[in-house]
C-alpha cells in the first residue's frame, strides 16, 4: 500500500473477538483485535499456560467458526492435554484446539500458513529459536527475531497472537524492551502461587486502558473470574460496616483505589512498632518504600508526629500492588491508628493524594470511588475537597478534608 492522505483513511470501529473470560476480556480492552499480539508474562507456576489454555478453550465454544493453535515449546502435547482434561474441557472444545510441540521458527511460521489459525499462542517466545541466527534460544537476538517474524505474520494476515514472555527475579519481563514496544498490549499475571487469586494487570494496552485489572480465583477447574474483587481483599466485618468495637483493629483502613475504569476497595494495614536497632525499618508490601519515607516525613513535619525511631511495616492485603498515590491518606491513616493503638471510625473509608506541603489533594474518579464505597455498605468516608459530591450519596457520610491535619481528626470520629 502505498502513501495515503491521513483524510482518505477510513475509520471504522475495530471488531473484537471475545476470549469467553470477562475479567480476561476487560483487561484486553474489550477482546482480542484481530491482528493484535499481546505478551503477557508472570513468575513460574502463577497460572499463565492455564489462562491462555482456558481462554483459547471458552473462544472455540462461542466462535463456531474460530480454530485455534497452542504452540508448547516448554512441555509435550500429553503434558497440555492432561491440563486440558484437568479444567474439565469437553470433547467438543478439545476437538477444536491444536496443539504443535515446536521449537522452530521456520516449522511454526510454516504450519501458520498452512492452517492459518484465527488465535495463536506461544509458549513461550524465550523457547522459540530460528536457524538464521547461530545464537542459543533465549537470547536476546534470537527474541527479538522470532518475536518479530511472528508479529509480522499476526498483523499480515489478521490473526490474533499471544505470546508468553518469562520474567527476571525482579518480576520484569526478560529479554530485549524492544519486545514490549513491539507489541499491542503487556501483560502482567500477578499473585502469590499459594494465595487463592490471581490478577491479571494491563501495563501497555494501544486497544484498551492501562493498569486495568481482571481478577482471578484459582480452583480445582482453573481460573475463575471474579465479578466482586472488593469482597476479596475485605473481611466479611469491613464489608459489613464493622460497627462492632470487635470487629475493628488498629493499624487497619480501607481505601478506594482505582484500577483502570474499576474502584477496587482494599485493605492497608500498618504495624508501628519500637525500634531496636540504630537503623529502624521501613518494609513494604505491595505499596512503594519511598513512597512510605515521603509520607513519615509529611506526617512529622505537619502533624508533629515523628517515627524516626519506630519500626513501621506497611501491607496491602490479599497481594494486591497499589501503585496510585490516593492511598496516601489511607496509609498515614494506618499508620496513625498502629502508632496510638486506636481502631478508625466504624464503616470509614480513606482516599486522596498528601502533598509535602501537608495539603490533601483531590484523586481522579472520585464520584466512582464514593459511589463503589456505598454499594458495599460503608457509611462514611474521608476525601479530599476536591473529590466532595455535589449531590449527596445514599448511605454515605462524606467528610472533605483540605490539610493532613483535619483528616487526623476526622480519622477516629464517631
Amino acid at each position: 500500500m502505498g502513501v495515503q492522505r491521513l483524510s482518505d483513511v477510513s475509520v471504522a470501529a475495530l471488531p473484537r473477538w471475545s476470549m469467553g473470560l470477562d475479567e480476561f476480556d476487560r483487561v484486553l480492552g474489550g477482546g482480542m483485535v484481530p491482528g493484535g499480539v499481546v505478551l503477557i508474562g508472570g513468575d513460574p507456576g502463577i497460572g499463565k499456560s492455564t489462562l491462555l489454555l482456558q481462554a483459547l478453550a471458552e473462544h472455540v465454544a462461542i466462535s463456531a467458526a474460530a480454530d485455534v493453535l497452542y504452540v508448547s515449546g516448554e512441555e509435550s502435547a500429553d503434558q497440555v492435554a492432561l491440563r486440558a482434561r484437568r479444567l474439565g474441557l469437553s470433547e467438543p472444545v478439545l476437538e477444536r484446539i491444536q496443539i504443535l510441540s515446536e521449537i522452530n521458527l521456520e516449522k511454526i511460521l510454516a504450519f501458520l500458513q498452512q492452517a492459518k489459525p484465527q488465535l495463536v499462542v506461544i509458549d513461550s517466545i524465550q523457547t522459540v529459536f530460528s536457524d538464521q541466527i547461530g545464537s542459543l534460544p533465549g537470547s536476546v537476538s534470537q527474541v527479538r527475531e522470532c518475536a518479530a517474524q511472528l508479529t509480522r505474520w499476526s498483523k499480515e494476515t489478521g490473526r490474533g497472537l499471544f505470546l508468553v514472555g518469562h520474567v527476571t527475579k525482579e518480576g520484569a519481563l526478560a529479554g530485549p524492551r524492544v519486545l514490549e514496544h513491539m507489541v499491542d498490549a503487556v501483560l502482567y499475571f500477578e499473585g502469590d502461587p499459594q494465595a487463592a487469586f490471581r490478577v491479571v494487570r494491563a501495563v501497555k494496552n494501544r486497544f484498551g486502558t492501562v493498569n486495568e485489572l481482571g481478577v482471578f480465583a484459582m480452583t480445582d477447574r482453573g481460573l475463575k473470574p471474579v465479578t466482586n474483587p472488593s469482597a476479596l481483599f475485605l473481611t466479611q466485618a469491613q464489608l459489613s460496616g464493622g460497627s462492632s468495637p470487635a470487629d475493628r483493629v488498629s493499624g487497619s483502613a480501607v481505601v478506594v483505589t482505582q484500577e483502570g475504569t474499576r474502584p477496587l476497595l482494599v485493605e492497608v494495614q500498618a504495624l508501628v512498632d519500637e525500634a531496636h536497632s540504630g537503623q529502624p525499618r521501613r518494609l513494604c508490601v505491595g505499596l512503594d518504600p519511598q513512597r512510605l519515607a515521603l509520607l513519615l516525613a509529611i506526617l512529622h513535619r505537619h502533624a508533629g508526629i515523628p517515627s524516626f525511631d519506630r519500626d513501621v511495616y506497611l501491607n496491602a492485603v490479599g497481594g494486591v500492588r497499589i501503585q496510585e498515590t490516593a492511598a496516601d491518606l489511607a496509609i498515614l491513616a494506618a499508620v496513625v491508628s498502629s502508632l496510638r493503638d486506636k481502631p478508625l471510625a466504624a464503616g470509614l473509608v480513606v482516599f486522596g493524594e498528601v502533598g509535602l506541603a501537608g495539603e490533601v489533594r483531590p484523586s481522579p474518579r472520585g464520584q466512582e470511588r464514593l459511589r463503589e464505597a456505598a454499594r458495599l455498605g460503608f457509611t462514611r468516608a474521608i476525601v479530599p475537597e476536591g473529590n466532595a459530591p455535589k449531590r449527596a450519596i445514599t448511605g454515605l457520610c462524606v467528610r472533605p478534608v483540605s490539610r493532613l491535619s483535619d483528616a487526623l481528626l476526622a480519622f477516629f470520629e464517631e
